[in-house]
């Protein structure tokens, strides 16, 4: 027996749940007060990890259409169980988290979180859509949804203090792997409209703040506040409906979760 009296082969099957991890791509990071970090990894599994292989949600979500003067926002819940939001953040705490951002570029002082960038796949992500796709927009600005989400999940931890200032998100092509796993690869001819922010964790874990901040053309604002498994919607690209928001301060000794996901469409 070990030390703290978990067997060896307890061990190693404990370990076989996560396979190894590579860098498939590198790119320049932001940092939070300014300056540029050269090779920031991207990270994937080498195979897909047993607990990231999601199935079939057994509670339907429900759309919530959120006022916002004429702008797109909405949230769905539930969209992942609270064990699958917990598989993610231990993924993603596996690859390890930085201060820079891979392939962000934000000004000093707006992004002040902790960031880490990941290709994960169809086993986690086609059920997601499978779940959430009948509640989207089928067209937006002419451009039609398409049935996969971008394999790229860009994700943040917010620590005591962090904070994400009044920023519009922009569109992004899709991403995914190669067949080898070995490389990031980024999809033709698609680009994302909708933000989706999935919240790995919220109030009920501890969270204090944290409220991801929309505002409305004319200055209002509508706090949402972070539910675990549950997602906002919300248009994003630099034209007039992107929608301004902030990651508002999170304060406290439990740190807040959240992955951005893009929602893909094309124009035909």
């Amino acid at each position: 027996m070990s030390a703290v009296g978990v067997s060896d082969s307890g061990l190693k099957q404990a370990a076989n749940l996560w396979p190894a991890h590579r860098t498939v791509a590198a790119m320049p990071g932001s940092l939070p007060m300014g300056g540029v970090v050269p090779m920031t990894p991207v990270h994937a599994f080498e195979e897909s990890p047993a607990c990231l292989r999601f199935g079939e949600l057994h509670e339907s979500p429900v759309r919530t259409d959120i006022a916002l003067d004429g702008s797109l926002a909405f949230s769905i819940a539930p969209v992942v169980t609270p064990s699958e939001a917990d598989a993610i953040i231990e993924a993603t705490e596996r690859f390890g988290y930085r201060d820079e951002a891979p392939g962000i570029a934000t000004p000093p002082g707006m992004r002040m979180n902790k960031s880490v960038h990941w290709v994960a796949d169809d086993a986690l992500l086609g059920p997601i859509f499978k779940r959430i796709g009948p509640l989207l927009p089928a067209e937006i600005d002419g451009a039609t949804l398409q049935s996969q989400l971008s394999h790229r999940l860009n994700m943040y931890r917010y620590d005591d203090q962090d904070v994400f200032n009044r920023h519009t998100d922009g569109d992004w092509p899709g991403y995914g792997l190669t067949n080898d796993r070995r490389e990031m690869v980024e999809w033709p001819r698609l680009r994302s409209c909708l933000t989706m922010l999935l919240y790995l964790n919220g109030p009920n874990d501890g969270v204090q703040g944290g409220a991801t901040r929309l505002y409305s053309p004319t200055g209002l604002w509508v706090d949402v506040t972070p539910q675990k498994g549950a997602a906002l919607f919300f248009r994003h690209g630099f034209g007039p409906g992107s929608v301004l928001h902030q990651g508002c301060r999170v304060s406290g000794d439990v740190s807040k979760y959240v992955a951005r996901i893009n929602v893909m469409y094309a124009r035909i």
